[in-house]
């Protein structure tokens, strides 16, 4: 007996309802969060400070999750940002408290290894055929390896500059935290980046169909490094505002980033679009992650529920990107 795929089982108005409810269900749900935190705590949720603290909170979030976003469309996943952010904020205090560089130039070098982390993953993952899972999760392995080499284990707190620290709490443009004016440059650009040129149709072409965009005369290897490169890029410069919000760098400090970053973007597949990778799903899908968290906390739930909330969150997320493609195909 011939198996017949689910969606095509179903009848067209069944269908619109399900690919509506996959477009729009995480919009619905984003507003429908908002509302309800907003009638059980009037008085400390539905405020500018609170929705502004939850852009500041989720600003590194975003950050690194549309770095992600990059690697992703060109069909790769990238493993390694938490460890990579988590490296390069012990880095960077250590290159401007240990070794006395001004901030631009430690924020440069930072930035630069970055790229080379990026690059590294997409070289082990274009020319020496490594599963991208493997190889970024090997590369992440090694990241902390060094990280906890290079501080020996021990924060690096003393002597940062607040100079630096004003680098991510700082408030240079019309009293808007720094962070999010940051996220609002690089997932603008990013966005720009892949929805507004030649250079982003070839990133999706890749992602949509490598075997075609390769006939088609597109360089694939270049786009996918292209795309670890970005997110290496994105990770470290998560790691460098993390460590100017602790004022120290940290082992380990932005490992829990990767799940974030995750459920974020596969949340955002399932948002506008039937089960695609985009910058601006991220950004909702981030959203949704972030005012989760926050009236969680208003509401005093305990720590773990957030771990449930997230893991829950990643699980429905690929669900309804599932459910997207499904339904695009059919």
């Amino acid at each position: 007996m011939t198996d017949i795929a689910p969606s095509r089982r179903l009848s067209p108005r069944a269908r619109v309802t399900l690919g509506f409810f996959a477009r729009y269900a995480t919009i619905i749900g984003l507003a429908a969060m908002i509302l309800a935190f907003s009638l059980l705590s009037p008085r400390a949720f539905p405020t500018l400070s609170n929705f502004t603290n939850v852009l500041n909170q989720a600003s590194l979030a975003m950050i690194i999750a549309a770095g992600l976003t990059i690697a992703v469309i060109v069909g790769e996943l990238d493993l390694s940002i938490g460890f990579a952010a988590s490296l390069h904020g012990i880095l960077v205090t250590g290159l401007i408290v240990g070794n006395g560089l001004p901030i631009p130039l430690a924020v440069a070098i930072v930035l630069a290894a970055g790229a080379l982390i990026g690059l590294v993953n997409g070289l082990i993952v274009t020319k020496v055929r490594v599963n991208s899972v493997i190889a970024t999760l090997g590369v992440g392995t090694i990241l902390t390896g060094l990280a906890f080499a290079y501080s020996a284990g021990v924060p690096i707190v003393a002597g940062v500059p607040e100079a630096f620290l004003q680098l991510s709490l700082g408030r240079w443009l019309f009293g808007i935290p720094n962070n999010i004016l940051i996220m609002a440059v690089v997932l603008g650009g990013l966005w720009v980046l892949v929805e507004r040129t030649s250079l982003g149709q070839e990133i999706q072409a890749v992602g949509g169909n490598p075997a075609a965009a390769r006939l088609a005369g597109i360089a694939v290897d270049r786009i996918k490094i292209l795309g670890f490169v970005v997110s290496g890029v994105c990770a470290a410069l998560t790691g460098i505002l993390l460590a100017s919000r602790l004022g120290s760098g940290t082992a380990s400090a932005a490992d829990s980033y990767l799940l974030t970053a995750f459920a974020a973007v596969f949340l955002g597949s399932a948002t506008l679009r039937d089960g695609e990778f985009h910058v601006l799903g991220t950004l909702i899908g981030a959203l949704i992650i972030a005012f989760g968290f926050n009236g969680l906390n208003i509401f005093g739930a305990p720590t773990f529920s957030q771990y449930v909330l997230q893991g829950a969150i990643l699980i429905v997320a690929v669900g309804l990107s599932s459910l997207g493609r499904s339904l695009s195909e059919s």
